[in-house]
């Protein structure tokens, strides 16, 4: 197991890079910029990169689709566009949104387009002709990105209001709401598998929820500032996240534990995106570069993206890390068979943390009362006072 290595960077963006994705044979890569251009970079050294214009504002978000065939992105000038990802760089327009579109996602058989925007809103598209299916409105502040699950049966969206959405496609209902971030979330994406989702943000963590369950599997905390992107290597062993305090960090989802900090971007790294294969992965920042990372540190990439039915006991050394991460990630023998604790063990800690953090959520609501009967008092107090002193004014008006 080696250390990730960074392989090239490439420089040719004005102004800080805001998404990055791999195309799905690895030849490609391209890059989004506050500079209104996309980038795309061509991973034979000898190839020149290709920068296309189009848009009138930042370009926020960019995706390969499956097949490799098409681009999309989005902008602050409302639009969306999808490239034809060759020399001419030819490409259609449709306007998308009333605002900034934050997020273009396509669904995992290339039919369908997501896209989520500053109007609060999430719509879905087909990509063919690019006719509007729907829009899920019930977010109540920007929403920053949105995904299809990996069977497409899903959507995900994370937002400024605070919260996590979790929508059924078919019936267009927000059937689950995760309110326990502290903060805007930034990023959010589903685990290879499609049984779980994580999200980092504002408040500089990383949560991971069981999406069958509803409960909260891993907290990271990590990261020493905003927490700007994440992605699953498709093996679904490992997260890596990309953060303000100008870091990259990959996490061992096994073991629940940090298991590499990279140290590249000078100032923020606004997003990371891991390869289709899970060999490179790449990253950008405010510092204008594009980075490209081979990967090293797990042999077994070959058939890693079937999901997997086991579970396996998570360490959270670094987070809460609560539970079986049963979410489709490989069973494997930990390296430290000190760290790893036996699922009784685990269970106890975790009804305990659990009754903890049942008798101060108690301690808060009582608090809370008795600071609301203060008031109480005080102003039923203040009428008692008021009362009194008309009574004496009646009285000496009489008496006078």
């Amino acid at each position: 197991m080696e250390d990730p290595s960074l392989e090239r960077h490439f420089k040719g963006h004005r102004d800080a890079v805001t998404s990055v994705d791999f195309s799905r044979a690895k030849k490609q890569l391209v890059s989004g910029s506050m500079d209104s251009c996309l980038m795309i970079w061509n991973m034979k050294p000898q190839m020149r990169a290709y920068r296309f214009l189009g848009h009138k504002d930042a370009v926020l978000c960019v995706q390969f689709s499956p097949s490799g065939h098409l681009v999309a992105s989005g902008s602050r000038d409302k639009t969306v566009r999808l490239w034809i990802p060759s020399v001419k760089g030819e490409s259609t327009v449709f306007k998308a949104h009333t605002a900034t579109v934050r997020s273009v996602h396509f669904s995992s058989d290339g039919q369908s387009l997501v896209t989520a925007s500053d109007d609060k809103t999430i719509k879905v598209w087909t990509v063919h002709r690019q006719k509007f299916l729907f829009s899920l409105s019930q977010h109540i502040n920007w929403v920053r990105c949105a995904r299809f699950s990996p069977d497409g049966r899903l959507i995900v969206s994370s937002s400024d209001d605070k919260t996590v959405k979790l929508w059924d496609k078919t019936s267009r209902e927000c059937i689950h709401s995760f309110c326990e971030h502290g903060g805007f979330v930034n990023h959010v994406d589903f685990h290879p598998s499609g049984n779980c989702i994580a999200a980092g943000g504002t408040d500089s963590t990383v949560k991971l929820w069981d999406v069958r369950m509803n409960r909260l599997l891993q907290h990271y905390q990590v990261h020493s500032s905003v927490v700007n992107s994440l992605s699953f290597h498709p093996s679904g062993n490992y997260l890596v996240t990309a953060s303000s305090d100008s870091t990259l960090k990959i996490l061992d989802l096994l073991e629940g534990r940090l298991l590499y900090t990279l140290h590249g971007h000078q100032g923020p790294a606004t997003c990371v995106a891991f390869s289709r294969d899970g060999e490179l992965f790449a990253s950008g920042g405010s510092d204008e570069q594009v980075m490209v990372w081979k990967t090293n540190f797990d042999a077994d990439y070959g058939d890693v993206v079937k999901p997997q039915k086991y579970s396996s006991s998570v360490d959270g050394t670094h987070g809460t890390g609560q539970s079986e991460m049963d979410c489709g990630i490989h069973n494997k023998k930990t390296k430290t068979q000190g760290s790893v604790r036996t699922h009784e063990q685990q269970e106890e800690e975790t009804s305990l943390a659990n009754t903890l953090e049942h008798i101060v959520g108690q301690l808060d609501v009582l608090t809370q009362t008795v600071s609301i009967l203060e008031q109480r008092l005080t102003l039923t107090e203040d009428k008692l006072k008021e009362c009194l002193e008309t009574q004496q004014k009646i009285i000496q008006n009489k008496t006078n």
